[in-house]
């Protein structure tokens, strides 16, 4: 199989005003063609700053980042065209059915006529929200939440999809259809990158993982990898607690 990188990370930083301590600290990454790639941390680690930079929400103070080829600084506005985010906050408006949410997203993708109408049924029909599609998204339990902020981020099919925390605060069977379907998504092509305190899930739905803490990479590799070369660990969590230490983290 031939290793093709779709994201390159050479040397990023961003350090905030007013904040002496950079949040990002000369990170170096590559993430494959199709791969799922985890970005763990503890909080404030930096992995949201790290998404957001890739994403075009922030200027990063130096290094170089390219996506598909294209510098984040100066394609931009190309990148944006390719990529697909789901945020860790709910991204949704609460007065709004979910089918009205979706249509207004799909819309900004550039999605119109039928071709946005059979989207929004299909993905709304593989989450299991056909029923509720038009009820206010206020009334929706947090699975239903996040199950509905996943599929705006995936209507236009991304070449690249940004998670962060998709399945933080859901039930096992809202977090299993998520994972589920997120690996579907990714086995037709689409590369995840995917940040998560949930150490289990992270071991087994990424091909990589790096851990990030105080803003540094501290270990890269499959979550296979890592648990081999840290001893007296026998799973990935135990791998993080054992790198990141067991310091509380607000």
């Amino acid at each position: 199989m031939t290793i093709e990188p779709i994201i390159q990370i050479k040397s990023l930083c961003k350090t905030f005003k007013g904040n002496d301590v950079s949040a990002v600290n000369e990170i170096s990454l590559l993430v494959n063609k199709n791969e799922i790639f985890g970005l763990l941390g503890p909080n404030g680690a930096g992995k949201t700053t790290t998404i957001s930079i890739l994403c075009g929400l922030y200027t990063a103070t130096s290094g170089r980042v390219t996506i598909d080829g294209k510098d984040v600084e100066t394609d931009i506005d190309s990148i944006k065209q390719i990529i697909g985010v789901v945020p860790q906050d709910i991204a949704l408006y609460p007065t709004l059915s979910a089918k009205e949410n979706l249509n207004f997203y799909g819309t900004m993708y550039g999605l119109s006529g039928k071709l946005l109408k059979d989207k929004i049924a299909f993905w709304l029909d593989n989450f299991g929200l056909t029923e509720a599609a038009n009820k206010k998204v206020s009334t929706y339990s947090g699975g239903m939440k996040r199950r509905v902020n996943l599929i705006a981020g995936i209507l236009h099919n991304p070449k690249i999809l940004f998670l962060d925390e998709p399945t933080v605060g859901v039930d096992v069977q809202s977090r299993n259809v998520i994972i589920e379907h997120l690996k579907e998504i990714n086995k037709a092509g689409t590369t995840i990158i995917y940040t998560s305190h949930h150490m289990e899930e992270a071991e087994h739905f990424c091909s990589r993982v790096a851990i990030i803490d105080y803003g540094k990479i501290i270990a890269e590799g499959s979550p296979t990898e890592l648990i081999k070369s840290n001893p007296n660990c026998s799973n990935l969590e135990t791998v993080f607690l054992h790198l990141t230490k067991r310091k509380l983290r607000d």
